[in-house]
C-alpha cells in the first residue's frame, strides 16, 4: 500500500533547477539597424576622402596632377609630365645623392617593406611569437605606425595594446628577427605604448675593422674602441666604472684592451692617465710593455701590484675625504687603469692559496672603492663561473664575446640578457671582436665590434712613446 505524501511536505520539480546548478547570463543580442550601419559607411568614406591629402599628401598630388594632364592635355600631357619628372629626378639624384636617398629612395623602400615584408607577416609573426593579446574571445594585435628605412636597417614604430609594455617585445626578439628574416631586432621605447622596431637588412659588423686613428684629446669616459651595430662609433667608458670582458680563446678579448689602451695614449704621453698591465700569459701585454707604469708578468709580483694599486687609491681617498667627491685627471693624480688579461689565473688557477686569496681581497678591494678617485680594473677572462670568478658583480660594465654554453650569457650579462637578443653563444667564431656590451645604465645589450689592433701597430705605440 503506498503511503501518502504529507502536506507541507517539500516535493521537488523536475522542471526546477537544483540547487547545485549555476545561473549563466548572457549578453542580449540587440540588431542594429540597416539605416546605422549605411550612416557609419557613409561617415568612414567622408573622413578617408578628408583626411587623405593630409596623410598622404605627395600620393594625392601626384595623382591629382595625372589626372589634370590627361583631363585637359590627354597623352601629349602625360608624356611631357612623364619626361620633366624624369629630368627632374635625374638632376636631383646626380646633384645632392644624399637628399635624393633620403626623400626618395629610402621612402619608396620603406613603403615596399611595409607592404610587402611586414604588413604581409604582421599577425603569424605576432601570433606564434606571443605577442598576439586575446579579450573576451577577441585578438589585439600591436598596431604598425609608420615604417622608415636608411642604408643599413628598417625601423618599425608600433603601437602596443592597453595593458603590455615593451618588456614583452624585449623578451621576444629572437623570434621577431627570425619571423621577418633579419639578423637581429632591437627594442627603443619612445614613451608610453610607443616602441621602434629596429631590423637590420644585413650584418653590419661582418667586416672586420683596422686599428682606429688615436685621438687628439681623449674623452675617458667615451674612448673609440670599435663600432656599433647600427654603424655608429663604440665608445667605452672606462672614467668612473670598471668593465670585465669575457669570451673564449680567440674571441677578441685583446681588440677590446688594446683598443682602450690605444685611445688613451695621449693622456698617457702628457702624464693625465697610467696604464697598469698584469699579463700571466706573458704574451699578450708583453708587446706594448712601454706603455705600462707598472708590469707584472707571475703570481707574486702580480698580487703585490694590486696591493700598491689598493694603497694608492686609499691614500688618494683620504685626501679627498671632505673635500671633492669625484675625480678630475691631473698629472698629480693620474686617472689609473688596471688592465688585468687573464684574471682568473689570479682568482681561481694559481696553486698559492694565499696569492689567490690576496688578489681577490685587492680585485674586490679596486672595483668597489675606486671608481670615484680614478682608479679602473679593465679584466677580462675566458671561464664565467661563479668558482672562477665571483667578483662579476662589482663590475657595473660587461663585455661578452663568444662564449661557450648559453647559460653563460646570463652570467656575464645578468639576468634576462639573452631574452633581450645578447646570444654572444651563437657568434660565428669566424668574427672575433663581435660581442655584447651591457652597460650599468642600460639593461638593453648592443651588438659591437672591437676593431682590431694588430702586433705592428702596437710596437707603433710603443715606439711613439717611448720617443715623447
Amino acid at each position: 500500500m503506498m503511503r501518502q505524501p504529507k502536506i507541507g511536505a517539500s516535493q521537488s520539480s523536475p522542471t526546477l533547477p537544483t540547487p547545485a546548478q549555476g545561473v549563466r547570463w548572457t549578453t542580449p543580442i540587440v540588431e542594429t539597424p540597416g539605416i546605422v550601419v549605411l550612416g557609419s559607411w557613409v561617415w568612414r568614406l567622408v573622413l578617408l576622402l578628408v583626411l587623405l591629402p593630409f596623410r598622404f599628401p605627395v600620393m594625392v598630388a601626384s595623382i591629382t596632377a595625372v589626372v589634370a594632364c590627361w583631363w585637359y592635355l590627354s597623352w601629349p600631357g602625360l608624356a611631357g609630365l612623364a619626361g620633366v619628372l624624369a629630368t627632374v629626378s635625374l638632376v636631383w639624384w646626380r646633384t645632392w645623392p644624399g637628399s635624393y636617398r633620403c626623400c626618395v629612395t629610402w621612402r619608396l623602400l620603406a613603403w615596399w617593406r611595409h607592404l610587402a615584408v611586414y604588413r604581409r607577416h604582421w599577425q603569424p609573426v605576432l601570433v606564434i611569437s606571443g605577442l598576439a593579446e586575446s579579450y573576451q574571445e577577441r585578438r589585439y594585435l600591436p598596431r604598425i605606425r609608420s615604417v622608415r628605412c636608411n642604408d643599413r636597417a628598417d625601423y618599425v614604430r608600433v603601437s602596443l595594446v592597453a595593458g603590455t609594455s615593451p618588456t614583452d617585445f624585449e623578451h621576444r626578439v629572437v623570434e621577431l628577427a627570425h619571423g621577418f628574416a633579419a639578423p637581429s631586432c632591437r627594442v627603443t621605447v619612445n614613451g608610453p605604448r610607443d616602441v621602434t622596431l629596429e631590423f637590420p637588412r644585413h650584418d653590419t659588423l661582418a667586416d672586420p675593422l683596422d686599428a682606429l686613428p688615436v685621438p687628439e684629446c681623449p674623452d675617458l669616459a667615451a674612448l673609440p674602441v670599435g663600432k656599433r651595430e647600427d654603424g655608429t662609433p663604440w665608445k667605452l667608458r672606462l672614467h668612473g666604472t670598471h668593465v670585465l670582458i669575457v669570451g673564449v680563446t680567440g674571441a677578441g678579448k685583446g681588440s677590446v684592451l688594446w683598443s682602450a689602451v690605444r685611445a688613451m695614449l695621449p693622456a698617457i704621453a702628457d702624464g693625465t692617465a697610467q696604464v697598469w698591465g698584469i699579463d700571466p700569459k706573458r704574451m699578450e701585454l708583453a708587446y706594448g710593455r712601454a706603455l705600462f707604469a707598472h708590469y707584472a708578468d707571475d703570481g707574486e709580483s702580480a698580487v703585490e701590484l694590486l696591493e700598491h694599486a689598493v694603497a694608492q687609491m686609499q691614500e688618494r681617498a683620504q685626501r679627498y675625504a671632505g673635500k671633492q667627491r669625484s675625480h678630475t685627471p691631473t698629472t698629480a693624480d693620474p686617472f689609473v687603469v688596471v688592465v688585468l688579461d687573464e684574471v682568473a689565473f689570479l682568482t681561481a688557477y694559481h696553486p698559492d692559496r694565499d696569492v689567490r686569496k690576496r688578489s681577490e681581497y685587492a680585485i674586490a678591494t679596486l672595483t668597489s672603492q675606486g671608481r670615484s678617485v680614478g682608479f679602473c680594473v679593465l679584466a677580462a677572462l675566458q671561464d664565467p663561473r661563479k668558482e672562477v670568478m665571483n667578483l662579476r658583480n662589482l663590475f657595473p660594465d660587461k663585455i661578452a664575446l663568444r662564449l661557450d654554453e648559453a647559460s653563460q650569457v646570463d652570467m656575464v650579462l645578468g639576468e634576462g640578457a639573452r631574452e633581450r637578443g645578447a646570444e654572444a653563444h651563437l657568434i660565428d667564431p669566424t668574427l672575433p671582436g663581435v660581442a655584447y656590451v651591457r652597460l650599468e645604465t642600460s639593461p638593453s645589450p648592443v651588438r659591437v665590434r672591437a676593431a682590431f689592433v694588430s702586433d705592428d701597430d702596437i710596437t707603433a705605440m710603443a715606439s711613439s712613446y717611448e720617443e715623447d
